[in-house]
């Protein structure tokens, strides 16, 4: 199975909020493209192909358990190929958790759903 990764509206906001306050967030998330495609059921599982993965920020110095969070959807393309959607990024320290409700708000904006 070929995976590909793709970066949705509202992580693309998110990333770029935290950028100004991590350096290092960049390299991160390169770091966390990999672990993805070496294992994109990683994370805890949401449901519906949903997942929460944690991710650490090397400026913080605190590991995973402080990091960041990402929420990602695994979609089938084809037969083939799938893709692993980043769908949303939050700042550990800033909130615990994001409801469902927020969640079905983050796919309609970024077109996955209707």
């Amino acid at each position: 199975m070929n995976y590909s990764i793709k970066a949705y509206r509202c992580f693309d906001k998110g990333v770029k909020q935290l950028a100004k306050r991590y350096k290092s967030l960049k390299a991160d998330l390169a770091s966390l493209a990999q672990e993805l495609l070496q294992n994109p059921e990683l994370g805890t599982d949401l449901g519906g192909g949903l997942h929460k993965v944690r991710m650490g920020i090397s400026a913080k110095g605190k590991g995973k358990r402080a990091g960041a969070r990402v929420i990602t959807l695994i979609a089938t393309i084809s037969e083939d190929e799938k893709e692993i959607g980043l769908h949303f990024i939050y700042d550990k320290s800033e909130r615990e958790n994001v409801t469902d409700k927020e969640l079905q708000q983050i796919l309609r904006i970024n077109g996955v759903i209707d």
